[in-house]
Protein backbone atom coordinates (compact mmCIF):
# COMPACT_ATOMS: atom_id res chain seq x y z
CA UNK A 1 0.00 0.00 0.00
CA UNK A 2 1.21 3.41 -0.61
CA UNK A 3 0.14 6.19 1.43
CA UNK A 4 0.49 9.56 -0.49
CA UNK A 5 -0.08 12.93 0.58
CA UNK A 6 0.31 13.34 4.06
CA UNK A 7 2.74 15.05 6.39
CA UNK A 8 5.01 12.73 8.21
CA UNK A 9 6.54 12.91 11.52
CA UNK A 10 9.89 12.52 11.72
CA UNK A 11 10.59 13.08 15.53
CA UNK A 12 8.82 14.93 18.11
CA UNK A 13 9.23 18.49 16.09
CA UNK A 14 9.66 17.64 12.78
CA UNK A 15 7.64 16.72 9.91
CA UNK A 16 8.45 16.11 5.84
CA UNK A 17 5.82 16.03 3.32
CA UNK A 18 6.85 12.94 1.93
CA UNK A 19 5.12 9.04 0.63
CA UNK A 20 4.98 5.66 2.53
CA UNK A 21 4.86 2.71 0.53
CA UNK A 22 4.39 -0.16 3.26
CA UNK A 23 5.48 -3.60 1.75
CA UNK A 24 4.59 -6.28 4.16
CA UNK A 25 4.95 -5.20 7.22
CA UNK A 26 7.76 -2.36 6.46
CA UNK A 27 8.19 0.93 5.75
CA UNK A 28 9.51 2.40 2.88
CA UNK A 29 10.31 6.48 1.46
CA UNK A 30 8.80 7.08 -1.61
CA UNK A 31 9.10 10.48 -3.50
CA UNK A 32 7.97 9.36 -7.28
CA UNK A 33 4.31 8.07 -7.03
CA UNK A 34 4.26 7.32 -10.77
CA UNK A 35 7.55 4.86 -10.37
CA UNK A 36 7.35 1.29 -11.64
CA UNK A 37 8.15 -1.39 -10.20
CA UNK A 38 6.21 -3.34 -7.14
CA UNK A 39 5.61 -0.04 -5.44
CA UNK A 40 3.49 1.02 -8.28
CA UNK A 41 1.19 -1.68 -8.45
CA UNK A 42 0.49 -1.23 -4.66
CA UNK A 43 -2.87 0.17 -3.70
CA UNK A 44 -3.01 3.96 -3.13
CA UNK A 45 -4.24 5.89 -0.19
CA UNK A 46 -4.21 9.68 -0.50
CA UNK A 47 -4.00 11.07 3.48
CA UNK A 48 -3.61 14.62 1.77
CA UNK A 49 -4.87 17.03 4.81
CA UNK A 50 -3.43 14.38 7.55
CA UNK A 51 -0.64 13.76 9.81
CA UNK A 52 1.42 10.30 9.91
CA UNK A 53 2.66 9.27 13.19
CA UNK A 54 4.31 6.50 15.16
CA UNK A 55 2.17 4.16 16.70
CA UNK A 56 1.76 5.01 20.09
CA UNK A 57 3.90 2.55 23.03
CA UNK A 58 1.92 1.63 26.44
CA UNK A 59 4.32 0.53 28.24
CA UNK A 60 1.93 -1.23 30.95
CA UNK A 61 -1.34 -2.75 31.10
CA UNK A 62 -3.04 -5.98 32.01
CA UNK A 63 -4.50 -6.44 29.34
CA UNK A 64 -7.58 -8.98 30.68
CA UNK A 65 -9.05 -6.66 32.90
CA UNK A 66 -10.35 -3.72 30.97
CA UNK A 67 -13.86 -4.40 31.06
CA UNK A 68 -13.81 -4.60 34.98
CA UNK A 69 -14.96 -1.59 36.93
CA UNK A 70 -12.30 -0.22 39.11
CA UNK A 71 -12.21 -1.83 42.60
CA UNK A 72 -11.27 -0.76 45.76
CA UNK A 73 -12.66 1.26 48.43
CA UNK A 74 -10.94 4.61 49.13
CA UNK A 75 -7.29 4.72 48.97
CA UNK A 76 -4.40 2.15 50.14
CA UNK A 77 -1.03 2.65 51.62
CA UNK A 78 0.69 0.11 49.19
CA UNK A 79 -0.85 -2.69 46.77
CA UNK A 80 -0.52 -5.87 48.86
CA UNK A 81 -3.49 -3.97 50.85
CA UNK A 82 -5.45 -3.27 48.15
CA UNK A 83 -5.14 -6.90 46.06
CA UNK A 84 -6.21 -8.63 49.67
CA UNK A 85 -9.54 -6.14 49.73
CA UNK A 86 -10.49 -6.50 46.19
CA UNK A 87 -9.60 -10.38 45.13
CA UNK A 88 -13.03 -11.89 46.12
CA UNK A 89 -13.74 -14.24 42.78
CA UNK A 90 -16.98 -15.44 44.03
CA UNK A 91 -18.51 -11.65 44.79
CA UNK A 92 -20.09 -9.42 41.80
CA UNK A 93 -18.85 -7.62 40.20
CA UNK A 94 -15.45 -9.83 39.98
CA UNK A 95 -17.63 -13.37 40.05
CA UNK A 96 -19.16 -12.12 36.74
CA UNK A 97 -16.61 -10.67 34.77
CA UNK A 98 -14.11 -13.74 35.65
CA UNK A 99 -16.70 -16.12 34.24
CA UNK A 100 -16.01 -14.19 30.72
CA UNK A 101 -13.66 -16.08 28.77
CA UNK A 102 -9.79 -14.74 29.33
CA UNK A 103 -9.69 -14.93 25.15
CA UNK A 104 -12.54 -12.91 25.05
CA UNK A 105 -11.40 -10.48 27.96
CA UNK A 106 -7.47 -10.53 26.60
CA UNK A 107 -9.19 -8.82 22.87
CA UNK A 108 -11.10 -6.44 24.59
CA UNK A 109 -8.18 -5.08 26.16
CA UNK A 110 -5.86 -5.43 22.90
CA UNK A 111 -9.15 -2.98 21.07
CA UNK A 112 -9.13 -1.12 24.09
CA UNK A 113 -5.18 0.04 23.19
CA UNK A 114 -5.88 0.16 19.69
CA UNK A 115 -8.58 3.05 19.87
CA UNK A 116 -6.08 4.80 21.36
CA UNK A 117 -3.88 4.51 18.99
CA UNK A 118 -1.49 2.38 20.32
CA UNK A 119 -0.05 -0.68 18.37
CA UNK A 120 2.57 -1.61 20.97
CA UNK A 121 1.44 -2.65 24.75
CA UNK A 122 3.46 -4.16 27.25
CA UNK A 123 1.19 -7.16 29.13
CA UNK A 124 2.45 -7.37 32.65
CA UNK A 125 1.45 -11.25 32.93
CA UNK A 126 2.40 -14.37 31.11
CA UNK A 127 1.50 -13.88 27.84
CA UNK A 128 -1.23 -15.94 26.57
CA UNK A 129 -1.68 -17.76 22.85
CA UNK A 130 -4.00 -15.14 22.09
CA UNK A 131 -1.77 -12.33 22.23
CA UNK A 132 0.42 -14.35 19.84
CA UNK A 133 -1.72 -14.51 17.12
CA UNK A 134 -1.01 -12.44 14.17
CA UNK A 135 -5.18 -11.34 14.16
CA UNK A 136 -4.75 -9.65 17.64
CA UNK A 137 -5.66 -6.19 17.56
CA UNK A 138 -2.19 -4.87 18.74
CA UNK A 139 1.51 -6.00 19.17
CA UNK A 140 2.01 -7.23 22.63
CA UNK A 141 6.25 -7.21 23.79
CA UNK A 142 7.06 -10.69 23.54
CA UNK A 143 11.17 -10.36 24.60
CA UNK A 144 11.09 -9.69 28.27
CA UNK A 145 11.10 -10.79 31.84
CA UNK A 146 8.87 -10.48 34.63
CA UNK A 147 7.75 -10.80 37.99
CA UNK A 148 4.41 -9.17 39.43
CA UNK A 149 6.36 -7.73 42.76
CA UNK A 150 8.30 -8.91 45.35
CA UNK A 151 5.02 -9.84 47.61
CA UNK A 152 3.40 -12.01 44.90
CA UNK A 153 6.82 -13.39 43.22
CA UNK A 154 8.84 -15.11 45.88
CA UNK A 155 10.68 -16.52 42.75
CA UNK A 156 11.70 -13.45 41.67
CA UNK A 157 15.36 -13.34 41.86
CA UNK A 158 15.39 -16.74 40.03
CA UNK A 159 13.34 -14.90 37.68
CA UNK A 160 15.50 -12.18 37.09
CA UNK A 161 17.93 -14.37 35.91
CA UNK A 162 16.52 -16.98 34.09
CA UNK A 163 15.72 -13.36 31.53
CA UNK A 164 18.27 -13.18 28.88
CA UNK A 165 20.37 -10.46 29.38
CA UNK A 166 19.12 -8.22 26.39
CA UNK A 167 15.41 -7.77 27.34
CA UNK A 168 14.10 -5.98 30.00
CA UNK A 169 13.17 -7.51 33.59
CA UNK A 170 9.65 -5.64 34.59
CA UNK A 171 8.29 -5.97 37.87
CA UNK A 172 5.81 -3.89 40.17
CA UNK A 173 7.78 -2.11 43.18
CA UNK A 174 7.63 0.99 45.80
CA UNK A 175 4.10 0.66 44.67
CA UNK A 176 2.54 2.47 47.72
CA UNK A 177 3.15 5.23 50.19
CA UNK A 178 3.73 3.36 53.67
CA UNK A 179 7.00 1.85 55.58
CA UNK A 180 6.84 -1.29 53.44
CA UNK A 181 6.55 -0.03 50.36
CA UNK A 182 9.29 2.49 50.54
CA UNK A 183 11.44 -0.30 51.83
CA UNK A 184 11.24 -2.26 47.98
CA UNK A 185 13.79 -0.70 46.23
CA UNK A 186 16.66 -1.62 49.05
CA UNK A 187 15.46 -4.62 49.03
CA UNK A 188 15.79 -5.06 45.05
CA UNK A 189 19.55 -3.84 45.66
CA UNK A 190 19.92 -6.10 47.91
CA UNK A 191 18.79 -9.01 45.75
CA UNK A 192 20.86 -7.81 43.09
CA UNK A 193 18.11 -7.33 40.75
CA UNK A 194 18.37 -3.50 39.89
CA UNK A 195 20.51 -3.06 36.76
CA UNK A 196 20.36 -1.39 33.56
CA UNK A 197 17.43 -3.65 32.07
CA UNK A 198 15.43 -3.15 35.30
CA UNK A 199 12.04 -1.69 34.62
CA UNK A 200 10.07 -0.91 37.67
CA UNK A 201 6.56 -0.27 37.75
CA UNK A 202 4.79 2.85 39.94
CA UNK A 203 7.98 3.28 42.28
CA UNK A 204 5.58 6.08 44.20
CA UNK A 205 7.19 4.97 47.11
CA UNK A 206 10.94 6.31 46.52
CA UNK A 207 12.51 8.43 48.34
CA UNK A 208 15.42 10.59 46.89
CA UNK A 209 18.00 7.78 48.37
CA UNK A 210 16.48 5.73 45.51
CA UNK A 211 16.37 8.18 43.13
CA UNK A 212 20.15 8.35 43.37
CA UNK A 213 20.29 4.43 43.49
CA UNK A 214 18.14 3.91 40.27
CA UNK A 215 19.92 6.28 38.69
CA UNK A 216 23.31 4.73 38.83
CA UNK A 217 21.75 1.42 38.17
CA UNK A 218 20.53 3.06 35.29
CA UNK A 219 16.81 1.36 35.86
CA UNK A 220 14.07 2.75 34.15
CA UNK A 221 10.65 3.65 35.25
CA UNK A 222 6.98 3.31 34.46
CA UNK A 223 4.84 5.84 35.49
CA UNK A 224 0.85 5.66 35.96
CA UNK A 225 -0.32 8.37 37.15
CA UNK A 226 -4.43 8.09 36.68
CA UNK A 227 -4.13 4.22 38.84
CA UNK A 228 -1.69 5.14 41.90
CA UNK A 229 -3.97 8.26 42.28
CA UNK A 230 -7.30 6.70 42.51
CA UNK A 231 -5.30 3.84 44.44
CA UNK A 232 -3.11 5.58 46.63
CA UNK A 233 -3.76 9.73 46.25
CA UNK A 234 -0.86 10.52 45.20
CA UNK A 235 2.00 9.68 42.62
CA UNK A 236 5.08 9.91 41.38
CA UNK A 237 7.00 13.29 42.71
CA UNK A 238 7.86 15.94 40.47
CA UNK A 239 11.62 15.38 41.57
CA UNK A 240 11.66 11.66 39.95
CA UNK A 241 9.67 13.49 36.87
CA UNK A 242 12.44 15.85 36.28
CA UNK A 243 15.25 13.60 36.77
CA UNK A 244 17.13 12.11 34.27
CA UNK A 245 16.02 8.77 35.39
CA UNK A 246 14.44 7.11 31.82
CA UNK A 247 10.16 7.39 32.85
CA UNK A 248 7.90 6.53 30.63
CA UNK A 249 4.41 5.94 30.44
CA UNK A 250 1.71 3.53 30.96
CA UNK A 251 -2.19 3.07 31.42
CA UNK A 252 -2.66 0.14 34.25
CA UNK A 253 -5.54 -1.77 33.27
CA UNK A 254 -9.59 -0.81 34.38
CA UNK A 255 -9.17 -2.00 37.92
CA UNK A 256 -7.48 0.83 38.93
CA UNK A 257 -7.70 3.53 35.86
CA UNK A 258 -10.69 3.71 33.87
CA UNK A 259 -8.63 5.60 31.39
CA UNK A 260 -6.62 4.82 27.89
CA UNK A 261 -3.47 6.25 26.54
CA UNK A 262 -4.50 9.23 25.22
CA UNK A 263 -6.48 10.11 28.53
CA UNK A 264 -3.16 9.52 30.44
CA UNK A 265 -1.31 11.82 28.32
CA UNK A 266 -3.55 14.52 29.16
CA UNK A 267 -3.69 13.66 32.86
CA UNK A 268 0.36 13.54 33.06
CA UNK A 269 0.03 17.22 31.04
CA UNK A 270 -2.43 18.35 33.91
CA UNK A 271 -0.08 17.38 36.67
CA UNK A 272 3.08 18.66 35.99
CA UNK A 273 4.45 20.82 33.83
CA UNK A 274 5.70 18.37 31.18
CA UNK A 275 6.57 19.65 27.72
CA UNK A 276 4.74 17.83 24.37
CA UNK A 277 8.10 16.71 23.20
CA UNK A 278 8.84 15.03 26.60
CA UNK A 279 5.25 13.34 26.65
CA UNK A 280 5.55 12.36 22.93
CA UNK A 281 8.49 10.65 23.47
CA UNK A 282 7.29 8.82 26.52
CA UNK A 283 4.99 6.93 24.30
CA UNK A 284 7.13 6.55 21.25
CA UNK A 285 11.19 6.46 21.34
CA UNK A 286 12.28 6.16 24.87
CA UNK A 287 9.45 3.53 25.65
CA UNK A 288 11.15 1.45 22.67
CA UNK A 289 14.22 2.21 24.30
CA UNK A 290 13.55 1.35 27.86
CA UNK A 291 11.56 -2.30 26.74
CA UNK A 292 14.01 -2.48 23.91
CA UNK A 293 12.20 -2.44 21.56
CA UNK A 294 14.17 -3.16 18.12
CA UNK A 295 12.31 -3.30 15.48
CA UNK A 296 11.66 0.57 14.89
CA UNK A 297 8.71 0.83 16.92
CA UNK A 298 8.41 4.44 18.23
CA UNK A 299 9.33 5.88 14.62
CA UNK A 300 8.95 6.38 11.31
CA UNK A 301 12.14 5.38 9.22
CA UNK A 302 13.23 3.60 6.56
CA UNK A 303 12.69 -0.07 6.84
CA UNK A 304 11.02 0.24 9.86
CA UNK A 305 7.68 -2.16 11.10
CA UNK A 306 4.66 -0.33 9.96
CA UNK A 307 3.30 0.93 13.15
CA UNK A 308 1.55 4.07 12.19
CA UNK A 309 -0.85 6.61 13.59
CA UNK A 310 -2.97 8.93 11.34
CA UNK A 311 -4.57 12.49 12.41
CA UNK A 312 -6.43 15.61 10.86
CA UNK A 313 -3.23 17.80 10.12
CA UNK A 314 -4.21 20.74 11.87
CA UNK A 315 -0.51 21.58 11.50
CA UNK A 316 0.24 20.80 14.34
CA UNK A 317 3.52 19.25 15.35
CA UNK A 318 3.20 15.38 16.02
CA UNK A 319 3.90 16.15 19.63
CA UNK A 320 1.21 18.24 19.65
CA UNK A 321 -1.02 16.05 18.01
CA UNK A 322 -0.92 13.89 20.95
CA UNK A 323 -3.03 16.44 22.98
CA UNK A 324 -6.61 14.79 23.15
CA UNK A 325 -5.74 12.80 19.73
CA UNK A 326 -8.39 11.49 17.37
CA UNK A 327 -7.06 8.89 15.53
CA UNK A 328 -8.55 8.66 11.87
CA UNK A 329 -6.65 5.45 11.17
CA UNK A 330 -4.06 3.40 12.70
CA UNK A 331 -1.76 0.57 11.25
CA UNK A 332 0.30 -1.91 12.97
CA UNK A 333 2.25 -4.16 11.22
CA UNK A 334 1.78 -2.92 8.04
CA UNK A 335 -2.12 -3.78 8.33
CA UNK A 336 -4.83 -1.45 8.92
CA UNK A 337 -6.67 -2.50 11.83
CA UNK A 338 -8.98 0.70 12.44
CA UNK A 339 -10.30 3.35 10.31
CA UNK A 340 -12.96 6.55 10.55
CA UNK A 341 -15.43 6.91 7.94
CA UNK A 342 -14.29 9.63 6.17
CA UNK A 343 -10.84 7.55 5.40
CA UNK A 344 -12.82 4.40 4.86
CA UNK A 345 -14.53 6.52 2.31
CA UNK A 346 -11.58 7.45 0.67
CA UNK A 347 -10.51 4.27 -0.19
CA UNK A 348 -11.24 1.34 -2.20
CA UNK A 349 -8.63 -0.81 -1.30
CA UNK A 350 -10.17 -2.00 1.98
CA UNK A 351 -13.33 -4.05 1.48
CA UNK A 352 -15.87 -2.70 3.24
CA UNK A 353 -17.65 -6.11 4.43
CA UNK A 354 -14.40 -7.24 6.49
CA UNK A 355 -15.41 -3.81 8.56
CA UNK A 356 -17.32 -3.15 11.81
CA UNK A 357 -18.38 -0.21 13.10
CA UNK A 358 -18.00 0.79 16.86
CA UNK A 359 -18.96 3.78 18.35
CA UNK A 360 -16.90 4.66 21.85
CA UNK A 361 -18.76 6.55 23.96
CA UNK A 362 -16.85 10.25 24.69
CA UNK A 363 -15.17 9.78 22.00
CA UNK A 364 -16.90 9.04 18.23
CA UNK A 365 -17.04 6.39 16.00
CA UNK A 366 -14.39 3.85 13.84
CA UNK A 367 -14.56 0.75 12.01
CA UNK A 368 -12.28 -2.50 13.00
CA UNK A 369 -11.42 -5.61 11.27
CA UNK A 370 -11.54 -7.29 14.69
CA UNK A 371 -14.58 -9.02 15.38
CA UNK A 372 -16.39 -7.08 17.46
CA UNK A 373 -19.83 -8.50 16.82
CA UNK A 374 -18.76 -11.92 18.36
CA UNK A 375 -17.26 -10.32 21.55
CA UNK A 376 -19.55 -7.76 21.68
CA UNK A 377 -22.50 -10.96 21.62
CA UNK A 378 -20.24 -12.94 24.09
CA UNK A 379 -19.65 -9.75 26.46
CA UNK A 380 -23.54 -9.28 27.09
CA UNK A 381 -24.43 -12.21 27.52
CA UNK A 382 -22.20 -12.74 30.64
CA UNK A 383 -21.83 -8.98 32.11
CA UNK A 384 -25.27 -7.31 30.20
CA UNK A 385 -25.82 -4.29 28.06
CA UNK A 386 -24.38 -1.82 29.95
CA UNK A 387 -20.98 -3.11 29.92
CA UNK A 388 -17.58 -0.81 29.63
CA UNK A 389 -14.43 -0.74 28.08
CA UNK A 390 -12.19 1.10 30.26
CA UNK A 391 -14.69 2.86 31.80
CA UNK A 392 -16.56 3.77 28.28
CA UNK A 393 -19.74 2.46 26.78
CA UNK A 394 -19.16 0.08 23.63
CA UNK A 395 -22.27 0.26 20.90
CA UNK A 396 -22.06 -1.13 17.45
Amino acid sequence: MKLIGARVARDATTTEKIDLTVRGRRISFSTDRHSRGAGARSPILDLTGFLVLPGLINAHDHLEFNLFPSLGRGTYTNAKNWAADIYQPDVSPVKEHLSLSKQTRMIWGGLKNLLSGVTTVAHHNPLEDTVLEVSFPVNVVKHFGWAHSLDFSPDLVERSRRTPEDWPFILHAAEGIDKHARAEIGRLEKLGVLSGRTVLVHAIGMDQPDLDLLRERRSSLVWCPSSNVSTFGQTLRARALQSDINIVLGTDSALTAQVDLIDELEVARQMYPLSAENLFEMVTTRSAQVLRLRDGEGTIREGGVADLVVVEDRGQSAAEALQRMQPEMVMVRGKVRLVSPRLLDRTSTLDAEDWHPVHVEGRGKWFTNVNLPSLHEHSIRVLGPEYRLAGRRISL
